[in-house]
């Protein structure tokens, strides 16, 4: 079968590179002059240093297939994200941890008394937690919750967190020992050559054909049997019921000699901040060693239609519109729209392959794929 693949990104590259390999003649288009998407690395060319373009991805997961997967096509190295935020004057450890906690209360507690002083200072009169102020308070009480979570989710999300809903805090947003590595998952790396080496060499396959700079048109999937769009889902509708919401970032580059700030990620938790965080990317290679570094201070807002959608917002006019393109794609034919645009969900990197891979699978056992191997909604 000829298959279409809009997206050179990791949907793109996983599902096109499984059914290159069962014999499909699969085309692979991006409008952008790279592969990788949000993925796409780089070496600065004055530095040497491999910087992250769209903001840092650092792979994690307890998919030992997906890691499996992905060590097929490039050399990972062990990395552990460790954050930092700045936060009334000082530096602090997140996720809230022992140390956090110790540091920020002048204490010297141990796990069962931190505990216990924390349930002392959580707001027990939030029974069921609707919204993300009130899960913070209902967890870690009103002090942890204005200097590391309040004024950073306003920034992040351009929103008060009382209007957020909880299910963005999932977990209990404290640690009561001293672990400081931001993810609990089993499998945790970097490529060694970075994320568009790995990708492109998952499209290195002879059955494989790419079209870098190539802006799809809708009309162009008359010419394939079936078409797996990573592109956002409204713009396959041409926008015709209005634009789903996103988040977007705005980055401000700077360079510096020596070593800027010691970390690859510090946080800014206060609004007065006006960014979110600044990345310094060497410290996403710690193998790596270089003189002069290159950062990045991140400023969230609204995404306009000229922008990179980076967060889908999912808020309650967002559903509900969501709910109206899923109805128009599920009518649709011979077209499954997948990852984080196509699907209007915020996905980690290996869910990303997970389910390109599930929906691969899909197709090559029934012969054909419906709008959404996993339903958005």
């Amino acid at each position: 079968m000829n298959i279409l693949c809009v997206g050179a990104g990791l949907s793109g590259a996983v599902i096109g590179r499984s059914l290159a390999e069962a014999g499909h003649s699969v085309t692979v288009v991006d409008a952008r002059s790279h592969v990788g998407g949000n993925c796409h690395t780089e070496r600065d060319a004055a530095t040497g240093v491999m910087v992250h373009v769209y903001g840092p991805h650092i792979f994690h997961t307890d998919d030992a297939e997906v890691w499996d997967y992905v060590n097929r096509f490039a050399a990972f190295r062990p990395y552990r994200n460790r954050v930092k935020t700045t936060s009334r004057g000082e530096v602090f450890s997140l996720p809230i941890n022992l140390h956090t906690i110790n540091q920020f209360y002048r204490k010297t507690l141990r796990p069962d008394e931190a505990r216990a002083f924390i349930d002392e200072q959580a707001d027990k009169s939030i029974a069921d937690p609707q919204t993300f102020e009130e899960q913070a308070l209902r967890f870690v009480g009103p002090d942890l919750y204005e200097a590391f979570f309040k004024g950073y989710t306003i920034k992040q999300w351009g929103v008060q967190p009382s209007e957020l809903p909880a299910s963005i805090l999932k977990r209990l947003p404290v640690r009561f020992n001293y672990d400081d590595n931001y993810f609990f998952h089993k499998f945790q790396g970097m490529p060694e050559d970075g994320y568009t080496a790995m990708i492109a060499a998952i499209l290195d396959h002879p059955g494989i054909t790419l079209s870098l700079g190539t802006v799809f048109d809708r009309a162009q999937a008359a010419e394939f049997d079936h078409v797996f769009y990573s592109g956002p889902l409204d713009g396959w509708f041409g926008f015709e019921l209005g634009r789903l919401g996103y988040r977007t970032l705005d980055f401000e580059r700077f360079t510096y000699e020596g070593d800027y700030q010691g970390c690859a990620v510090m946080n800014y938790g206060e609004e007065s901040v006006p960014y979110t965080r600044i990345t310094e990317h060497k410290h996403f290679a710690p193998w790596e060693s270089h003189a002069g570094s290159v950062c990045y201070r991140e400023f969230s807002r609204f995404c306009g239609p000229e922008d990179i959608p980076y967060y889908p917002i999912r808020q309650v006019r967002e559903k509900a519109l969501l709910s109206d393109y899923v109805a128009l794609a599920e009518q649709a034919q011979g077209v499954t729209f997948v990852g984080r645009l196509g699907t209007y969900r915020y996905l980690d990197m290996d869910v990303t392959i997970r389910e390109a891979l599930d929906t691969a699978a899909h197709f090559l056992s029934k012969g054909t794929a419906p709008a959404f191997v996993n339903a958005p909604l």
